[in-house]
This record gives structure tokens, C-alpha cells and sequence, in this order.
């Protein structure tokens, strides 16, 4: 550790069903939030056979928005506004929960058929206080549409938020950045400064700060207001996040997120009883965990 890392965390594998297998980061035992991120998962690198896929069935979610990210592959999403979008490499698919969605994710057909390699990161932004209850929307912005900045060997591609002098076309509920760097080997990156908390997860490659070297899978939480540059000393994939944390702590049960735990139990009520709004053209659904 130095004086620059506050926390290192390193990615633990999950299973998510049938075979798929995603590095849980956030939330940590002792790091629960980043700024407003309060779950980061890697998605694969997975190899989908020709007849096989994703298939999450509808579940629901509150206080929150979904950030879908993809390197390689391809999801359909479906959720009950009735938006229905195919995500592809580069794209972000942001879902705004508030007062309560549902939604399933599936490998789209002709991948389905053909098979595929699905890479990419999933992250939960939670909602400030004053916007849990908001209205559900589902917005998909195709990776043309982002800011995308090459600076000191490396493409820093912005999916949400603000930062280097770019802002994002994603909506946002409060102050925060998300930043897709990918760089060469002899790169420098110099994560944001004026967010309050930051951290750098290595999707890819491996990279050196302040003397110390770090690989693949692990998160480094860096200290508040100090100058970080990151040293690239390998191709390498990063995802750069953080933002202004929330004054109040957030709870988290399955996919139910919110600052009133009595919240999170109407929620729960709700799903047990069908109450939640139907995902059209989906009969599935995952069930109420027992715990």
C-alpha cells in the first residue's frame, strides 16, 4: 500500500447461473460505495457455444440505475417501460430503476446461434435520496455519442459523468464520472482530481502508481484531492469511477437498493406478490430469494 491507495480490492468469482461467471467488486466487506457506485461486477471473458447464452429472467430492481458496458458481445435488454435494445461494444445501457423496475437480459438470437465471447462490466449507481422514487426510464446511448479522448498513449472513452473537460449524454443523478481507458504499454493516466472519491479497477493489463505495481482484477481506492497518474506497464483495460459519496448509507438485499430499510421490505413484499409491473412479451421471472 502507499500514501495514493487508500484500499486495495481484489475481484471474487461469482456465479450468476448455468456456468457464468462474473468477479464480484463492489460491494466489499469493508468498501461498500465508491462515490455513488454501490456494485461493480466483470462480466467474462465468457465463450458461449453456438445453441448457448445469457439468460437472466426478469427480477426487479429500486434506488437505483443499471449501467450495462460491453468490450465483446452482445445483451438484449428488456425491461417493463417496454424498452427492448440490443447492447453491443462501446454502447452504455443506463436504467434508472427509482420506483421500482424489472428487467431481463438474454443473449440475442443470431449470437445465440452462432455463439459468442461476452466481456464487459456491470455497475449499479445508486440514486441520491431526494430521486429513489423516481419514475423508471431506460435510455441507450450507441458509442458514437460519447466523449472519447486520446491523451498520452491511452483512449479514455467517458460513459457517464464528467471529467478532462467532457460530460457524458448519459442522465445522472448526481455528481460522479465512469471512464473506459484503454492504453499501451508506456501510457500515462491521470485519473480525474476534483471527485471526492475515485478508484481504478484493472479489467486488463497491469500498471505501477507511486512505485507499486498492480495486475489484473483488483481495484485500487485512492485518497481524496491526491494527484494520481497511473503508470500502464502492459496493454491494458481500466475502468476509472468515482464521485461525490452520499450522506447517508445505503442498503443492499439481492437487487434492492435504498437509504430506508423498511423500503427495501415493501419491495420484497411486492416482488413475493406479483405486484411489480410485467416485463412485456416475458413469462419467467427469478423468485424472491429465502435470504
Amino acid at each position: 500500500m502507499n500514501a495514493l491507495v487508500q484500499q486495495v480490492i481484489e475481484g471474487r468469482a461469482r456465479d450468476l447461473g448455468d456456468g457464468f461467471i462474473v468477479a464480484r467488486i463492489l460491494p466489499y466487506a469493508t468498501r461498500r460505495m465508491v462515490g455513488p457506485f454501490v456494485f461493480l461486477d466483470q462480466m467474462g471473458p465468457a465463450v458461449h457455444a453456438p445453441g448457448q447464452g445469457l439468460d437472466v429472467r426478469p427480477h426487479p430492481h429500486i434506488g437505483l440505475s443499471t449501467v450495462t458496458y460491453l468490450f465483446e458481445g452482445a445483451i438484449e435488454h428488456r425491461d417493463s417501460t417496454g424498452a427492448r435494445q440490443v447492447i453491443r461494444p462501446g454502447d452504455v445501457n443506463w436504467m434508472t430503476a427509482g420506483s421500482g423496475i424489472v428487467h431481463s437480459e438474454r443473449t440475442p438470437a443470431p449470437e445465440r446461434a452462432q455463439g459468442q465471447r461476452l466481456h464487459g462490466l456491470q455497475a449499479w449507481v445508486a440514486l441520491p435520496a431526494h430521486a429513489e422514487e423516481t419514475d423508471p426510464s431506460f435510455h441507450h446511448h450507441p458509442a458514437a455519442t460519447l466523449p472519447s479522448i486520446t491523451l498520452d498513449g491511452a483512449r479514455r472513452t467517458l460513459i457517464a459523468g464528467s471529467a478532462f473537460g467532457a460530460e457524458s449524454p448519459a442522465k445522472i443523478w448526481s455528481q460522479m464520472f465512469y471512464i473506459d481507458v484503454e492504453a499501451e504499454a508506456g501510457a500515462t493516466v491521470a485519473l480525474p482530481d476534483d471527485h471526492a472519491e475515485r478508484a481504478a479497477y484493472i479489467v486488463s493489463g497491469a500498471l505501477a502508481l507511486d512505485g507499486q505495481s498492480y495486475h489484473a482484477g483488483q481495484m485500487l481506492v485512492l485518497a481524496p484531492g491526491a494527484r494520481a497518474i497511473l503508470q500502464v506497464t502492459a496493454p491494458s483495460r481500466i475502468a476509472l469511477l468515482g464521485g461525490a459519496p452520499f450522506p447517508e448509507p445505503r442498503h443492499i438485499w439481492w437487487n434492492l437498493v435504498s437509504s430506508r430499510l423498511e423500503r427495501i421490505e415493501d419491495a420484497k413484499a411486492a416482488w413475493r406478490d406479483q405486484r411489480f409491473p410485467a416485463v412485456p412479451g416475458e413469462t419467467e421471472f427469478i423468485p424472491l430469494p429465502a435470504a
